[in-house]
């Protein structure tokens, strides 16, 4: 174990800072280190992993159409591709998808649709055209994405940045039809804030958001590249308030946890903005991503994995909320995306998933005081008991201990 994590941190980027173990094996809810140990994981790679690890129907679809065609050019077209972008839209209730492979590319070619769409049909004058965006997001990590980010790390070091943003309080729709003028080519946000601490906005939030952007001929995309797919006991999150965005974006479990595969899935007349050569991806939509992509989405609707988050997300929370620890401020979450807000003055986030870690549960902290809980929707009741036993344990250790010294 110790010989690979060595050669990893001597031929690796330094910009990970991972637990010291090794995985090396995973089934359903659980991962294996070299160790032999096992782990539950409630994270899912971010909810990449939303239908559980390897799962048969998947790898069985993967190894099919690893036999017959894998990657081609999109300048071809292909027996795969048409049918997974039907799915989706079907699923999503949009008109159009442009396949890529990351969620960062499907938000940039959300950025890139509104821009056009604001010039050739809202009729902004060139170069003017800006987007609204939330304090506390997360939309990715490129050069444009990371210029309209509020997290100062994310930004250091990476100028000049990109221009054309405007960045609001999130949860605030007064502060968002306070900002809009005849140049506002979209509002671009999450429906609950991942990345950002697990934030829950106000109920009502985003269907007064979409009421703001109809009335001003302003664009709403809606980032569910983390909490669509069933995550939070809806298909998307925007359907728990019957809201249809302009353009969604969708990632991460739309690869089955088995291939990088995105959507930028829009109206129609936002997405025809679009002209052969103003966009492309080599690896977007090849058949193999395809193939997975279409087998993830069936999956989720006939093994009623957005019922399952709904209803396991609920017994999750309330036990959760059963636990009585001084280091625990808040719970807070939607389906299966659960957020504990933690006492720093006591503990620090590292070090408790570290202790997590110790007690067979992976996670990750998010700005340093809100452990996630976001487990493959396949989780059932007895898996969560132990679940919730396992994080009692940590927290009961946590209390008793020095963690500065122990953290080393």
């Amino acid at each position: 174990m110790h010989n690979l994590i060595e050669l990893e941190r001597k031929y690796c980027a330094d910009n990970y800072a991972p637990l010291p173990f090794v995985l090396t094996r995973g089934d359903g809810v659980y991962v294996w280190d070299t160790e032999g140990r096992q782990y539950m994981d409630m994270m899912s790679a971010y909810s990449a992993v939303s239908h559980g690890h390897v799962h048969p129907r998947l790898i069985k679809a993967l190894r099919e159409q690893a036999e017959q065609l894998t990657v081609v050019s999109r300048a071809f077209h292909t027996d795969k591709l048409g049918a997974f972008l039907k799915k989706a839209c079907l699923l999503t209730s949009m008109d159009k998808a442009l396949p890529m492979n990351s969620g960062a590319e499907a938000v940039e070619t959300a950025l890139k649709a509104a821009r056009k769409w604001a010039y050739k049909i809202k009729g902004v004058e060139k170069d003017k055209a800006k987007i609204i965006v939330c304090e506390g997001n997360f939309h990715g990590r490129t050069i444009s994405i990371i210029s309209f980010s509020s997290e100062p790390q994310y930004r250091d070091g990476f100028g000049p940045l990109t221009p054309g943003f405007k960045m609001i309080p999130y949860d605030d729709t007064a502060a968002l039809e306070a900002s809009i003028t005849a140049n506002t080519a979209a509002f671009l946000v999450e429906p609950i804030q991942g990345e950002g601490g697990i934030i829950v906005p106000e109920t009502g939030y985003l269907s007064r958001c979409a009421e703001i952007c109809k009335d001003n001929n302003v664009l709403l995309l809606c980032d569910e590249i983390q909490t669509g797919l069933g995550r939070t006991g809806r298909m998307l999150a925007s359907d728990h308030e019957h809201v249809k965005p302009d353009g969604i974006m969708l990632g991460k479990a739309l690869g089955g946890g088995l291939l990088p595969v995105s959507l930028f899935l829009a109206r129609e007349n936002l997405m025809d903005v679009f002209q052969p050569g103003d966009h492309g991806s080599t690896f977007g939509g090849n058949p193999l991503a395809a193939a997975v992509g279409l087998e993830a989405l069936n999956t989720i609707v006939d093994e009623h994995l957005e019922e399952r988050a709904e209803t396991m997300g609920d017994y999750f929370i309330r036990k959760l909320r059963e636990i009585k620890s001084p280091l625990i401020k808040k719970i807070r979450g939607k389906g299966l995306l659960i957020g504990v807000e933690i006492d720093t003055r006591q503990v620090s986030g590292a070090h408790a998933c570290a202790v997590l870690a110790e007690h067979g549960i992976l996670t990750k902290d998010t700005h340093e005081n809100v452990i996630r809980f976001s487990p493959p929707l396949i989780i059932n009741g007895f898996q969560i008991d132990w679940a919730v036993e396992q994080i009692e344990k940590s927290l009961g250790k946590l209390e008793t201990q020095d963690w500065k010294k122990a953290a080393g």
